[in-house]
This record gives structure tokens, C-alpha cells and sequence, in this order.
């Protein structure tokens, strides 16, 4: 593994997976560009979607540590027949919202495949599509000012917030970024929108990591365990820093600025995607010269 194109990813990861971009879009570009694929990218790949799920925890330390001790709470209500589910706090409620909307992804995995054929495929035009629906998505939350707290949450929220991070299993579709934007189009105030989807996120990132493990478990990839561990410290040191970039950016009202960004970026990769069809000479070659 080269070094410097490791330490790339992992700040390319760190700052995707949390700002509205789509980090699995950019890394896609990314090895595209490089001709970085097999199986090294895919353990990779891995080792920095684990560096940004410890942002996340340390990010929202508080939060999940109240919304776990909750779910014990809650067994011991159920037991003892002190719950209620119109009298929950917040965090309890949130924790109910987070499975709710976990599990409607989790049929919708199986079919990961077909979502994910799309890395690697050789053409980023697809990608640059999804970038730009990603931009859309950005510039029509931005329009939102929505009140309700995590204590507010109904069910209804958390159903559409878990059908927009399936869609975000695409690569170029900005996982926090729909997410976002669903709690937004729901009515969710801008803090308990961001805290949701990221925290939403820990499932997701977890157990598509765990997936991933058996395919790479049976590669034959030489691993340099400096390199992936410097990536999991970059990708998880990263990834905090653009958890705070977005809660500010959001506050300030300045998320429209993503959605220029994948707009951009989405036009500039159909266009490459669309040349290198033409031209039969792709961006991965010149770079190599």
C-alpha cells in the first residue's frame, strides 16, 4: 500500500462520510482516477469506514451514552409494566426512531449488490448523476426551518429517514447528507436533524463493515498494518473535525454550499465519464504516464 495515496482516502473518508457529499461516491472517483481497486481497496475501504464510526462516537459520546442506557431502562419498564410509549424522553425515543429506521434497511441490504455495482465499474458517469441528485437534495433542505425536537419524533420521521439512507447506498448519494435532509423535510429542527442522521449512521457503517470483513478475510491482498492503522487515525481524526464543519455550516444556514460543490463535482464526472466513452482513452491511463 502506497502511503501517501492511504492517507488521501482516509481524509477524502473523513470528510465525506460526514459532510453531505457521499463518501463512497468520492472514493469510488478516487480509485477510478488511480486505478487503485481489488482487494487492498476493499480492506481499505473498511479499515477508514471504522476510523469514522469512532468519530462518530466521539462526537456524540453523550447522546449515545444516554440513548443505551435507555434501552435498558426500557426492558426493565417493560418488565415491570412502567412503559409508555407517549411518555418517553427524548433520548428514548430517539433510540426507538434509530432502530425504526435501521431496520428498513436492513431487507434493503441484501440486495447491496445491486447498489454497489456501481464501484469499480470502470465508468463514473453514474456517479456524477448521483452527485447531482445529491445536490438537489441539499439545496431543497436548505429551503426547510423545521422545529421538532428528538422528544417530537414520530414514527412517520423515522420511516422516512430510513427510506432515504437506502437510497443512499448508492455511491454518489451522500448518506448524511439524505438523511439530513429527510429529518429537515420532516420538521426536525437542525440539531436534533444532524445528530439523528449521524448517529443513524453507527448501524450502518458497523454492519455493512462487519459484511465486507468475510470477503476480505479470504483475499489474498499483502496488508501493511502501518499504513491501515495511520488511515484509521487520519479517517477517524477527519471525520470528527467535519462532524463540527457540518453542525456549524447547518446552523450558519451556509448547507447550500455542499450542494454546489455536488453539483459541480456531478457535471465534472459525467462529462469525464462521457469523454472517456468517446475517446476509449480513460483518466486512470493519463494519470499513470
Amino acid at each position: 500500500m502506497d502511503m501517501v495515496n492511504v492517507i488521501i482516502q482516509a481524509v477524502v473518508q473523513g470528510l465525506t462520510e460526514f459532510l453531505p457529499v457521499s463518501s463512497s461516491g468520492h472514493l469510488s472517483v478516487i480509485q477510478h482516477i488511480t486505478g487503485y481497486t481489488g482487494d487492498e481497496a476493499l480492506i481499505l475501504m473498511i479499515v477508514l469506514h471504522l476510523g469514522t464510526l469512532v468519530a462518530v462516537f466521539a462526537a456524540f459520546w453523550k447522546t449515545i451514552w444516554e440513548m443505551i442506557k435507555e434501552f435498558f431502562f426500557t426492558i426493565g419498564d417493560i418488565f415491570t409494566g412502567k412503559f409508555s410509549w407517549k411518555n418517553m424522553n427524548a433520548n428514548r425515543r430517539m433510540m426507538f426512531m434509530v432502530i425504526i429506521a435501521t431496520l428498513i434497511l436492513v431487507p434493503v441490504y441484501m440486495f447491496k449488490d445491486f447498489f454497489t455495482s456501481r464501484e469499480g465499474d470502470g465508468d463514473i458517469i453514474f456517479e456524477g448523476l448521483a452527485f447531482i441528485f445529491t445536490a438537489v437534495l441539499l439545496f431543497l433542505s436548505d429551503m426547510c426551518s423545521g422545529t421538532k425536537t428528538g422528544e417530537q419524533m414520530k414514527i412517520k420521521d423515522a420511516l422516512i429517514i430510513g427510506l432515504f439512507q437506502c437510497v443512499a447506498l448508492f455511491p454518489g448519494v451522500s448518506r448524511s447528507g439524505s438523511t439530513t435532509a429527510a429529518g429537515l423535510f420532516c420538521g426536525l429542527d437542525k440539531n436534533t436533524a444532524v445528530s439523528f442522521a449521524f448517529i443513524l449512521g453507527i448501524p450502518a457503517i458497523l454492519g455493512g463493515s462487519v459484511l465486507e470483513i468475510g470477503d476480505a478475510i479470504h483475499s489474498e491482498a499483502q496488508l501493511d498494518w502501518l499504513a491501515l492503522g495511520i488511515g484509521f487515525v487520519v479517517a477517524a481524526v477527519v471525520g470528527f473535525l467535519a462532524i463540527k464543519l457540518v453542525k456549524w455550516l447547518l446552523e450558519k444556514d451556509r448547507f447550500k454550499i455542499f450542494g454546489v460543490y455536488t453539483a459541480f463535482l456531478g457535471i465534472l464526472c459525467v462529462l469525464g465519464g462521457v469523454w472517456e466513452n468517446v475517446s476509449g482513452v480513460t483518466i486512470a491511463s493519463i494519470f499513470s504516464r
